[in-house]
């Protein structure tokens, strides 16, 4: 007997926690128990148990012998070894990604003749010929109609300009839409609704998956330069991701346990948010508040370090020359005064309002596309949405350069030496130049008509952002919200500027702004404004108004941040919970659980399957039913688990059993143990039945049998139900009277109740 069950019975307390991987009749483990198919959700008791048994097993050999003791402390490194290589790998591709955009966005409107792969600046800093006033402009750079025609004014010359500027736009988006395609078709979009889904428990095979990673990579360059509204901040998280992934391959700790992994992955969008903004404190809050489902004190640590070392990587490779992380670092000199709340709050309201717009918008254009025909032709939507950008975006310089520069001169401060038409003020002829501190000025012609130009951007922007998101190419938001917020913010500072210069005699301006005197920022507005709009888009709070900080290093401008954040949460929640990502996951009906309180009076009872007018729940027995039994039940059901009974009479609940070890276990049975035919009796007790001699060799099956599969009453509120489920990370959940098994909800079941009370399509959540 002891030949046929091969190895000898589980110790106690691998009995207890019913997670043991190997089979009963085998030396060696099965390949591929316990790990998952693709689109099913992870069971986290499951992978906890795993890793607490592994983590046991290397501390008990760690006594034995030094080699095994250096293999534990090797074992306990792994994860700083991985945080590193995640961090540097995608600090390196975050430098490369940033240096391809530079160059590739100026070659739109012109070459470099000195080395064609100098972007526009790099090519005039090599320049001796570039005086401080034109210093955009220099022999080497030359526009393409300049190259052609060898005419650098005029209509014909424009004309020529333009034309390229959309060929070059076209081309771009054409390539990257067609790489997705073809080669990975994971790539498009953000990317973090997915992250957020991955992190939660979910499995989406080849969604963080190498081809994805170069794709991802390579399309984000051409999007980006293509002049879309876009931005690489959101898909940084996804590369990020996937470098995380590529990792994790290499040691047996995180490939083999789902569990682990993803936290890892936790700490890699927290590396991604750091390169992406140059805010790796930022970046480790982001991960915590935005991205992810489960968050140890551990993970914190790992993230922490993740995030130092991509940021220190990226600042080696120094890819905007500034010796800063990001394009747009500011320093501020002036102080804000409490009267200034007032328009910060209002800005708040504004991001809050353009939160609400841009949400309900995008995913009534998202839906269209799903359910129309529009949808089956992806690349003519891409090209269309791209010529339609840069016909409009050529003629108004504020749309025509990158969003990254864009924001870059609207959180700027008008200094001394500032060309930009923003800072066309008129000066006092009387006025000697300090070098910070100017104070406050007319207007000129030039800021009058940028202030145009800019409300133009303005509406420019709310709109085609709405129809650029979601489309077959990689695509971000922060960029596109900042500057929507930044343009508003700035038009809003400006107006307060001029307010108080010529007003300075007001009730509101009299306490504080002397004239003479450097009272208002714009800068600081756009900054407010982009903070605002932001948030609410995405709903983050204290993510964003330190990601904020850390940009402008302005620590003393946190409580404007904070005012304009939460205001912009507080209006945007009034129209609706959810943030950009959660509607998307709604839309594309991944089973995510949020953390929104549950506060309908249901029951167990109420959304437990089978329900009644239901064929009886499908089960096993514990010891009577015959390996052809269960193959049958398998090709019969697509159910992912089934509960083992003690006999169908009595109905007493033993254990539950996943499909995919039962067929696993069957298959390996089928090839390796002698004996094992379609009328052996399986059984999942410790001792075999008493079965006559005749009879077939039976089947052991304990080891892949949970023995503590978590159950409650018929009678448990669903509230407590949903908070299980969300807290613990279940698959499913066994309901039972008294020890009687009556019925199963899984997070499906869940996810439909949910949507049922809330007055939506139950089917809707069905992954899509």
């Amino acid at each position: 007997m002891a030949e046929a069950e091969g190895v000898s019975s589980a110790t106690p307390t691998e009995e207890m926690n019913g997670a043991g991987n190997l089979m009963d009749f085998l030396d060696e483990p099965i390949p591929d128990v316990g790990t998952y198919e693709d689109f099913h959700t992870i069971d986290w008791l499951r992978e906890k148990s795993r890793d607490t048994d592994r983590h046991r097993k290397i501390t008990h050999r760690s006594k034995e012998s030094i080699w095994e003791f250096v293999k534990s402390l090797l074992d306990a490194w792994s994860g700083w070894v991985v945080m590193l290589l995640i961090g540097l790998l995608s600090g390196t591709l975050a430098g490369v990604i940033d240096l391809a955009v530079d160059w590739m966005t100026d070659l739109k409107e012109g070459v470099c003749l000195s080395a064609f792969w100098y972007s526009h600046e790099q090519c005039c800093w090599t320049s001796n010929e570039t005086t401080f006033a034109d210093r955009d402009k220099c022999p080497q750079w030359q526009k393409w109609a300049e190259l052609m025609t060898g005419y650098n004014e005029g209509a014909g010359a424009y004309l020529l300009n333009y034309f390229l500027y959309v060929m070059w736009a076209l081309f771009f988006s054409f390539l990257a839409v067609s790489l997705v395609r073809v080669f990975a078709p994971y790539a498009c979009g953000s990317g973090i609704p997915e992250i957020k889904t991955i992190l939660s428990g979910f499995i989406i095979r080849g969604y963080l998956g190498k081809w994805t990673l170069l794709i991802k990579t390579v399309t984000l360059v051409l999007a980006v330069s293509s002049g879309l509204s876009l931005g690489k901040e959101g898909p940084l998280v996804h590369v990020a991701c996937c470098c995380g992934n590529l990792f994790c391959s290499l040691f047996s700790k995180y490939s083999k346990n789902e569990g682990k992994r993803r936290e890892v992955l936790s700490a890699a969008a927290a590396a991604g948010v750091s390169v992406a903004f140059g805010a790796p404190i930022g970046g480790v809050l982001f991960s915590l508040e935005e991205v992810s489902y489960y968050f140890p004190l551990k993970t914190l640590w790992r993230s922490f370090f993740a995030a130092l070392v991509a940021a220190f990587t990226l600042r080696s490779i120094n890819p905007f020359g500034n010796n800063r992380l990001v394009l747009f670092y500011v320093e501020y000199h002036t102080p804000w005064y409490m009267a200034e709340l007032v328009p910060f709050i209002l800005l708040g309201v504004f991001g809050g309002l353009w939160g609400t717009l841009f949400i309900r918008g995008n995913i009534a254009w998202c839906r269209r596309r799903k359910t129309t025909q529009l949808g089956k032709y992806p690349v003519l939507e891409v090209i269309a949405v791209t010529g339609i950008t840069a016909i409009l975006a050529f003629p108004n310089p504020y749309t025509r350069r990158s969003t990254s520069e864009l924001i870059s001169e609207l959180f700027n401060d008008c200094g001394a030496l500032e060309s930009s038409q923003l800072c066309d003020y008129i000066n006092n002829p009387n006025m000697s130049r300090p070098e910070d501190d100017i104070p406050d000025r007319p207007a000129g012609p030039g800021v009058y008509m940028a202030l145009w130009q800019l409300a133009l951007a303005l509406i420019f922007k709310i709109v085609i952002t709405i129809f650029t998101f979601g489309m077959k190419i990689p695509s971000g938001l922060f960029i596109p919200s900042m500057a929507v917020g930044a343009i508003a913010g700035r038009i809003v500072g400006i107006a307060v500027e001029q307010m108080a210069y010529h007003h300075h005699d007001w009730i509101i301006f009299k306490n504080w702004c002397r004239p003479g005197a450097d009272c208002v920022t714009p800068g600081l507005y756009a900054m407010v404004g982009a903070a605002a709009c932001l948030g609410g888009v995405t709903r983050m709070t204290v993510s964003l108004v330190v990601i904020m900080f850390e940009l402008t290093g302005g620590l003393e401008y946190i409580v404007p941040l904070m005012a304009a954040a939460v205001t912009s949460k507080w209006v945007a929640d009034a129209f609706g919970k959810e943030g950009i990502y959660e509607a998307h996951i709604r839309l594309n009906g991944y089973p995510y659980l949020d953390q929104d309180e549950f506060t309908h009076r249901t029951l167990a009872t109420d959304v437990m399957r089978p329900r009644r007018n239901e064929p009886p729940l499908s089960v096993l027995t514990q010891d009577s039913t015959t390996v052809e039994d269960v193959e049958m039940l398998i090709k019969e059901t697509d159910y992912n688990g089934f509960p083992v009974v003690m006999s169908r009479e009595s109905e007493r609940l033993i254990g539950f059993v996943q499909r995919r070890d039962l067929i696993l276990a069957i298959k390996t049975a089928r090839q390796k143990q002698d004996g094992v035919v379609s009328n052996s009796v399986v059984y999942f007790t410790e001792d075999a039945p008493q079965i006559p001699a005749s009879n077939p060799q039976p089947l052991k099956l304990r080891r892949i049998l949970n023995l503590s599969p978590f159950t409650v009453t018929d009678h448990t509120p669903m509230e407590t139900v949903v908070d299980i489920f969300r807290k613990l990370g279940l698959r499913q959940c066994l309901v039972t009277r008294s020890g009687r098994l009556l019925g199963i909800i899984t997070k499906k079941d869940v996810l439909r109740h949910m949507a049922q009370m809330m007055n939506q399509d139950p089917e809707s959540i069905m992954f899509n």
